[in-house]
Order: structure tokens, then C-alpha cells, then sequence
């Protein structure tokens, strides 16, 4: 990334709120737009219902923490072997970049994940998701008050239209509705996938966005290693079955929900995101990324029958607005 404005990158996926990684320039992208539409739509689709198939684990786990240490340990090593063969030479950290890197893997990918987790065993996927859309607000702000870069004034427009927003889907004319740890869970996680932006353009100026993100799980992994080592790992746990239709349906495996959370609803979208954005470019992205939390809501909806009122999925709508209208400011 240049230090001249730019888009903040596509917005959070479905599962733990983490975007795709620091995109490449717009430039020479776009020879394949619908294709780069449909695969964007794709891995947003996989992020959707991988956000339910991760509450489900989180029911039956009932350990945030242990389920974001095992998606991001199982995600960097199958990134590492993928990195090893297909780039080689990207692998060695360099000496100036450990310090801003483990910043980026610890504060910006575990800590996202876990306050993520956290706010999803609280509130519905599509509220907890909508909360942490916020981030590309802050950031905005950020570059406005601490890096003192220009950015247009509409940026207030959209951070006035999220408040707004904000209080349709936290219905606050009946009293606040939210469960009050999740909705500081949620910022939280906002302001840790903000981290995770800065952080990105950073450390993305002399990386490549598939090392970085290799190297943010493999931080995030290390942390949570010496936080709560493997040996006392429940895999107990990890041994029964859910029904993530309802329960007149055919149970599921937990082991096999984990998969699918670190397969198809880590590795496979991250890679349909990085392929669409190279037809689309980040703004692209930005833009046709915001689908993502109705999806997650829609396949919520249907599957744990968490039910949106219109005037929220209304808010949801606002708040988006208003995170599309602040991106902008800073482009």
C-alpha cells in the first residue's frame, strides 16, 4: 500500500469478521468483471454460512477462545504448506517486520476472532456482524486524527448514518434489546479489525497479501498456544454431534464442523475473495462485500431461526450506507 489514500480494503466476512487480505492496486484488474462479481459473491456465500456453522460450534464447544485457536492454527498450517511450495522466498520474516507483524496477527487477527466468537454465543449472526461492519468508520477516523491524512467531509454523513443505523438495530426506543456483553464484544471486535486494516496497509507495503495473512494466523496461533497450550485442548469436546438444521435433522459431527470452519469457511472463500479481487480490484470489493452480512443473516434466519425485524434489517441497510459513504471519503 502507498501512503496515498486508498479504499480500507473489502469489508469483514461472515465467520469472524476479518476481510480479505491487503488487496493490490485496482489497476489492470478488471478484463474479467462478472466473473470477479460471481467468485466475490462465491466466497461471501461460503463466509455466510459459515458464520452458522461456527455459532452451532460454539454452542456445543462453549469456548470461544478454544474455537479461534483452532481455526487459526489449522488455517496457518494449511497456508504454510501451500506457501511453502507455491512461494517459497515469500516465507522469511524480516527483521523490522516481526514486531509489526506479530502486532498485526495478535491484535488484529485473534483478537477479532475471539471478541467476534464471543459476541456471536450472545446476539444473532446478522447484528453481531453488522456491528463490526463499523471498522472501516473508525479506521477513516484514524487516518483522519492520527495519521493526519485528508479525507473528505462526507465521512461524518456516514458515520452520522451507522449511529443511526446502529440504534434501529439495537431497537433503543424499547430499551436497549442487545445483550450488553455482546454489543461490547462486537465494537470490540470493530476496533480489533480496525487494528487489523492499519495494521495490513503497514505491513502489506513490503509483503504480499497471502505471507501476511500466513504470518498474522501463525502470530495469532502462537499467542493463543502460550495462552492455553495444545495439551489441555478439550477434543473432547470436538467428539459429539449438532444438528445445525434443528433438531428433526441429521446430526453432524463437531470434528467435521471444524473442518468446514477451517476449509470451506476459511481457506476456499479467502482464496475466491483474493481471485475476484484481481478482476474487480479492492473497491470492487468494498462494495459488492457489504452482501455479506444479509447473507449471514438470511442463512441465520433459516437454520437457527434468528428472525431480524424489518426495522433492523432496515438499520443494517443504514449502517452499511453509511460504511460505503465513509470508505469513500477516504478514496
Amino acid at each position: 500500500m502507498s501512503d496515498e489514500p486508498t479504499p480500507v480494503g473489502p469489508p469483514p466476512d461472515a465467520l469472524t469478521g476479518l476481510p480479505a487480505p491487503p488487496a493490490q492496486p485496482d489497476a489492470g484488474f478488471h478484463s474479467r468483471p462478472l466473473l470477479g462479481y460471481v467468485l466475490y459473491l462465491s466466497g461471501a456465500l461460503l463466509f455466510g454460512i459459515n458464520g452458522t456453522v461456527s455459532k452451532v460450534l460454539l454452542t456445543s464447544v462453549d469456548d470461544a477462545a478454544r474455537v479461534s485457536q483452532l481455526r487459526v492454527s489449522f488455517a496457518f498450517l494449511i497456508l504454510l504448506v501451500f506457501v511453502a511450495l507455491a512461494n517459497p522466498r515469500s516465507l522469511p520474516l524480516r527483521r523490522h517486520e516481526i514486531g509489526p507483524v506479530a502486532a498485526y496477527g495478535i491484535l488484529g487477527v485473534s483478537m477479532t476472532q475471539w471478541l467476534y466468537f464471543v459476541a456471536l454465543t450472545r446476539m444473532p449472526v446478522g447484528i453481531a456482524l453488522l456491528i463490526e461492519f463499523t471498522a472501516p468508520i473508525m479506521v477513516v477516523l484514524w487516518v483522519r486524527y492520527g495519521w493526519h491524512r485528508p479525507v473528505r467531509n462526507t465521512v461524518w454523513l456516514g458515520l452520522a448514518l451507522a449511529l443511526v443505523g446502529l440504534g434501529m438495530v439495537a431497537q433503543i426506543w424499547l430499551g436497549l434489546t442487545l445483550d450488553s456483553l455482546g454489543v461490547a464484544a462486537a465494537f470490540g471486535a470493530a476496533a480489533a479489525l480496525a487494528i487489523y486494516y492499519l495494521l495490513g496497509e503497514t505491513c502489506g507495503q513490503d509483503r504480499d497479501p497471502v505471507s501476511l495473512t500466513l504470518w498474522g494466523f501463525g502470530f495469532a496461533a502462537l499467542m493463543w498456544a502460550v495462552a492455553q497450550p495444545w495439551w489441555s485442548f478439550p477434543w473432547q469436546a470436538l467428539q459429539g454431534s449438532a444438528s445445525p438444521l434443528g433438531e428433526d435433522t441429521a446430526a453432524v459431527p463437531l470434528w467435521g464442523l471444524a473442518v468446514w470452519m477451517v476449509v470451506l469457511g476459511t481457506i476456499a472463500p479467502f482464496w475466491l475473495v483474493l481471485a475476484a479481487i484481481r478482476h474487480i480490484g479492492a473497491a470492487g470489493a468494498s462494495i459488492i462485500g457489504m452482501t455479506e452480512p444479509f447473507i449471514a443473516a438470511l442463512v441465520a434466519w433459516v437454520v437457527l431461526n434468528e428472525v431480524l425485524t424489518p426495522v433492523q434489517l432496515l438499520g443494517g441497510a443504514v449502517i452499511l450506507t453509511g460504511v460505503v459513504i465513509a470508505e469513500r471519503a477516504r478514496a
